[in-house]
């Protein structure tokens, strides 16, 4: 009560209105989206990148994640895995978050579906799948399916989040060397 009798007396009602939605803004800003990319990821003026205020993508060079397929060719229904983990031998880091896509290597067109799995959440309308928690991970294997009625290549693009202002962008998934 204090505070507020020493402000000036014009400005009191305003304070109680102004307050509670400045410390609502603030805790938006500082969470972000803790339960993975939303939807509109897809689509937005960046696509597949994470809408996180003025942060943008680190440069590739710097990038200490790998995000490894078990085949660039499907046929009907096959799965294949994806997998995500530092590249890094020496010092294994860990992220927090990330937003893969599954494209067809020769129309760039969202393919294919991927299975939900612990800590994940799908984005079916544009063949992603993101974290569904921020907690730190070393590493993450997901599933994606391919159409029943279609074969082909496809590839697997991304980012990969570190913390709320570090990450990686534009990842294209490498594939498994096969025995």
């Amino acid at each position: 009560m204090k505070i507020v009798a020493s402000i000036d007396a014009g400005f009191a009602p305003h304070l109680c209105v102004l307050l509670p939605l400045l410390l609502l803004v603030c805790s938006s800003v500082v969470t972000g989206f803790p339960d993975g990319a939303p939807a509109d990821t897809c689509v937005k003026q960046r696509a597949n990148q994470p809408n996180h205020g003025q942060a943008r993508s680190q440069p590739p060079n710097t990038n200490p994640f790998e995000v490894v397929a078990t085949s660039q060719t499907y046929h009907p229904g096959q799965q294949i895995e994806v997998v995500i983990y530092s590249a890094n031998e020496q010092k294994s880091s860990v992220f927090r978050g990330f937003f893969l896509q599954a494209r067809d290597a020769n129309s760039n067109e969202w393919i294919g579906e991927w299975v939900q799995s612990e800590n994940t959440k799908t984005i079916p309308e544009c063949s992603a799948i993101t974290h569904s928690d921020n907690r730190d991970k070393l590493g993450a294997k997901l599933i994606w399916k391919a159409p029943q009625n279609k074969r082909g290549n496809v590839y697997f693009t991304g980012t990969v989040l570190q913390e709320y202002g570090t990450f990686w962008s534009d990842i294209i998934g490498k594939v498994q060397a096969q025995p």
